[in-house]
């Protein structure tokens, strides 16, 4: 039997501590009153999350728009929390770490999960390099990818850690492969409560995937422009179109190409940013991004974007040139210098946005 949105787990446990319905809300109101920005934040959530009201309003983090405020069912919340419970053999009194800021639906789902489960969950502050007990047992965790580089040499006691939010670097990725710990890249959105498909990383304790596989009662198709439809009735009322091209291999299974709208059609042929990026990431150590803009001959040109580097452009070019495996279309027309990328408040790189600032 599903449980319902308003039921808290009676192995439920909050830094340490067991909480029922009516007891987690005084805690609520002592976070609010008396707790750190973040413990506020936590406490505000959880305040909505105990009321009466079926449904509860989530921002989005604006990376691929402007952000949002999109309406979840609270029920539909309860199906993800068991849907990843489900997939990741979660069990009542399983431990976990929240360091994720309850702004957004990562943050927020942590919660939802171990009040659904009955997880032992830590809050610690939201940071990039977060700070909790690195001797403490975790059987679960979820960080975005800046936080994992920053602590992966702290992962052993983590028994199963998802990544997401932005994609995983390259250079991460070879790091992860020294690890004890289970990683999964994650794929999913605000709309669909986080994720709805998961990609398992080459560790010391598991094999890598090169794709995306559903999580349970979710399934794939795509639309005429090959981007990525998410069926997920138990998590949304419609089938959910998205702007994600992929490779799709089965109805549970897709690679993930790259963003419809970041595609460049450059004398004719199309270049998918992301997966240039893939192949530029080994010569380049700062953040970098490629986009296209518009060109008299070729409609669209290529151009490379990189964050403060400590090299000229031209050691840079020199370095891609070099690269085996990346076409000619690939080479970058142009490389813009910037000092600080326009990010969203969760420091998203907004692309769009930084290369209307270069070009004015």
């Amino acid at each position: 039997m599903t449980p319902r949105f308003d039921k808290v787990h009676n192995r439920f446990k909050f830094n340490g501590l067991h909480f029922d319905h009516d007891e987690l809300k005084e805690v609520c109101y002592s976070l609010i009153k008396e707790g750190e920005p973040y413990e506020k934040v936590t406490g505000d959530f959880l305040i909505d999350w105990l009321n009466n009201k079926d449904y509860l309003y989530v921002s989005t983090s604006g990376s691929t728009g402007q952000p949002k405020s999109i309406k979840l069912k609270k029920q539909a919340m309860v199906n993800s929390a068991i849907a990843t419970g489900d997939f990741f053999g979660l069990q009542p009194g399983d431990t976990a770490l929240d360091c994720l800021p309850s702004h957004y639906i990562a943050g927020k789902m942590m919660l939802v999960r171990a009040m659904i489960l009955g997880l032992e969950i830590d809050c610690v502050e939201p940071s990039a390099h977060p700070i909790f007990d690195y001797e403490k047992h975790y059987d679960f965790s979820a960080m975005i990818p800046l936080q994992l580089k920053h602590i992966l040499n702290y992962t052993q006691n983590i028994k199963t850690l998802i990544v997401g939010g932005s994609k995983v670097t390259k250079p991460l990725l070879e790091r992860i492969k020294g690890c004890t710990s289970k990683f999964y890249e994650t794929y999913g959105m605000t709309e669909t409560i986080t994720h709805v498909a998961v990609k398992k990383l080459q560790s010391k304790a598991a094999k890598g995937e090169d794709l995306f596989n559903a999580l349970p009662n979710v399934t794939f198709n795509k639309d005429e422009r090959n981007c990525l439809v998410i069926n997920a009735s138990k998590l949304v009322n419609e089938p959910l179109i998205t702007n994600d091209i992929v490779d799709l291999k089965s109805e549970t299974s897709f690679k993930l190409l790259g963003r419809f709208d970041n595609v460049i059609n450059s004398a004719g042929v199309k270049l998918f940013p992301e997966q240039i990026e893939d192949k530029l990431q080994p010569v380049i150590d700062e953040r970098f991004f490629v986009i296209g803009v518009a060109d008299d001959s070729l409609g669209e040109k290529l151009v490379l974007c990189v964050e403060n580097p400590r090299d000229s452009k031209e050691s840079i070019l020199k370095r891609i040139k070099l690269i085996k495996g990346l076409t000619k279309y690939e080479v970058p027309k142009d490389i813009f210098i910037v000092n600080k990328f326009e990010e969203t408040v969760n420091g998203k790189i907004q692309r769009n946005k930084t290369i209307k600032s270069i070009l004015g």
